[in-house]
């Protein structure tokens, strides 16, 4: 029986946001498999904020996309053929396969989850590189103390709200800069924040960066850039440590990003500032998975996720990343499982 697959392709590198110009919805047969092989019915796939460098033709941590292919990310499908030992028709699987609805994957492009020990949305949040980006950003370059004050930026997303509720098991007084009263809310009222600051209301960031922090700021976990950090790095302790993930508020700038010189600062403050990619810990991603499972077991961690459903959704998702309407993880939901039990 011949499949129709649909792939949502890089049809042309954006200059500034990207726009519906930005993607194209391709439709070609599925192939036959090979030995080793299983095809792939896609359930859920991530958007995340790292696709945007990925879309320009600059060298990064990670290869450009190409134009004319798939947009690759992180996406969990269900094993409906099989022409491989290690895996079944109705398994549930993880991989990098990405924008297409069907996927023909060599087995050890993929790796089994357990639906039965947490919802397979996990798996591309909390339980997946969302929270390992978190943990090992915050715990191994952050390494916030009992007491210490922890600031996130982006922090009703989904990396920045999992920083925040680690740094609250460590003791730690967290503040966190969100866009939205709905979202400060969800980080006090839900996650367990000491503070929050909505942005878009804030007339003068550095004052209330300082009324919301008055013993300074110890750890500033950095998903944002711009403006926003520059006030925060001007509270700094002395020795305070800054995780840098993300720098989301330059990502669709035409121009180069110019702001305030850093050096100065961290001289002064003895200041460590190192970026970062979960992808540095890769050999580590046991250890962090295994905590994050049990604090999430425990009760220690929550999670929220942002599910809009439709495979054509999937480029307009995409876009709401960089117009905030999200709140914790950003998924879209491709199709339903066929061979549940």
């Amino acid at each position: 029986m011949t499949i129709l697959n649909q792939q949502i392709i890089l049809a042309e590198r954006p200059k500034g946001m990207p726009d519906t110009r930005t993607f194209k919805i391709v439709e070609k047969n599925v192939e036959e498999l090979e030995k080793g092989q299983v095809l792939i019915k896609t359930l859920l796939v991530s958007v995340d904020p790292y696709m945007r460098g990925r879309m320009q033709d600059e060298e990064s941590y990670i290869e450009p996309y190409e134009v004319g292919q798939v947009i690759e990310g992180g996406a969990i499908g269900e094993v409906i053929e099989s022409k491989s030992d290690q895996f079944k028709q109705g398994d549930v699987v993880i991989g990098m396969f990405g924008w297409q609805k069907y996927y023909a994957a060599n087995e050890k492009e993929i790796r089994k989850i357990d639906p039965s020990l947490a919802p397979i949305s996990t798996h591309l949040g909390i339980l997946g590189l969302t929270g390992l980006t978190a943990y090992f950003g915050l715990l191994d370059i952050g390494k916030p103390k009992k007491g210490e004050t922890v600031v996130i930026s982006g922090a009703a997303g989904a990396v920045g709200s999992s920083v925040g509720q680690i740094a609250k098991i460590k003791g730690a007084r967290v503040v966190g800069i969100a866009g939205s009263d709905e979202k400060i809310s969800y980080l006090k009222k839900e996650l367990g924040f000491d503070e929050g600051i909505n942005y878009r209301t804030v007339k003068d960031m550095a004052s209330e960066i300082r009324l919301k922090c008055p013993d300074g700021v110890d750890v500033y976990f950095d998903n944002v850039g711009g403006e926003i950090s520059d006030a925060v790095l001007t509270q700094l302790n002395r020795f305070a440590r800054i995780p840098v993930c993300g720098a989301i508020s330059s990502y669709n700038l035409e121009e180069a990003d110019i702001g305030p010189r850093v050096q100065g600062t961290l001289i002064k403050k003895s200041a460590l500032m190192q970026g970062f990619t979960a992808g540095n810990y890769s050999d580590r991603f046991p250890e962090g998975a295994k905590q994050l499972a049990q604090w999430l077991q425990e009760g220690k961690l929550k999670y929220r996720e942002t599910i809009k459903a439709g495979f054509e959704n999937i480029p307009s998702a995409f876009l709401d990343l960089f117009k905030g309407n999200n709140i914790g993880k950003l998924l879209v939901k491709v199709s339903e499982r066929q061979y549940e039990d």
